[in-house]
Order: C-alpha cells, then structure tokens, then sequence
C-alpha cells in the first residue's frame, strides 16, 4: 500500500515536469513565429516606398530592342 502512494506522489511530480518541457516545446514555434513575423514586415519596409519604375523600364527597353532586332530580318 505504501508503494502505491509513493508511486502516485512520484508521478504527480513527473507529470509537473512533463507539463513545463511540454510548455517550453510549445514556447519554441512560437517564438519562430514572431521571429518570421518581425522579419517578414522589416523586410517589406522599403517596397512600399520604392515602386516597379526602374524594373519596369528595364523591362521595356529589354522589349524594344528584341522587336528592333527581329524586325531588321
């Protein structure tokens, strides 16, 4: 009888431990979400102020010059 008891005041502790590794596992995705959030919005911070311009007339001039040089043959 006294056996049980021991074992059943030994779990009781076990199943505490087991409860805080299980928190910290949880604390782990998600401090990786924060994480992805603070650098997804720090590396979207210049998009909204510089546009598409320069890549757009690359872009353009790139098409020009392949019509020009198709339309010489």
């Amino acid at each position: 009888m006294v056996n049980l008891l021991i074992s059943q005041l030994r779990s009781l502790n076990w199943g505490w431990e087991v409860s805080m590794a299980a928190l910290a596992w949880l604390l782990i995705p998600l401090m990786a979400a924060i994480g992805a959030g603070l650098w997804g919005s720090w590396a979207n911070r210049t998009r909204k102020a510089r546009s598409d311009g320069p890549e757009l007339d690359g872009y353009a001039r790139f098409r020009e010059a392949m019509e020009r040089s198709t339309s010489g043959t």
